[in-house]
């Protein structure tokens, strides 16, 4: 089965953004991203951002079951249909989640800790991205 660990990040909130994303199967990573997605950027914004390229790179191993795993406690409840989804960008963001569950049989979302070794790497890839675009190393929860 197909993995993805995603995750998205803003200095500032809002500020500049970034996402880091990893593909994996069986423990093997089979694909890493991660992009500089604009200069005035929300958290929760990113989080979705991260997830939807997550999807994008998982079409290209599977087309069955793929199983998203995130630290986006928000994103994540909002996507079990826990919290609503409110803000007018959000709601196009979850739209476009809900549209690229149809490419696939089964899609499943997991929500982890921080600490999660997979999540750790996805972590790192935003990093270097944002290190790559000249900001200073970043901490979740701190600047």
């Amino acid at each position: 089965m197909i993995f993805t660990n995603s995750d998205g990040g803003a200095r500032g909130n809002p500020g500049p953004g970034a996402i880091g994303v990893i593909v994996r199967e069986d423990g093997k990573i089979l694909a890493k991203h991660s992009e500089f997605i604009g200069k005035q950027v929300t958290n929760n914004i990113a989080e979705y951002d991260a997830l939807i390229k997550a999807l994008e790179l998982a079409q290209r191993y599977t087309k069955e079951e793929v199983t998203c795993v995130m630290d986006s406690e928000l994103v994540y409840k909002q996507l079990m249909g826990k919290y609503k989804v409110v803000h007018p960008k959000m709601i196009e963001l979850f739209l476009v989640v809900q549209r690229m569950q149809d490419k696939f049989k089964k899609v499943k979302y997991i929500h982890v800790s921080r600490e999660d070794k997979f999540q750790v790497l996805a972590d790192e890839l935003l990093n270097q991205e944002f290190e790559r675009q000249g900001y200073k190393k970043y901490y979740k929860g701190k600047e």
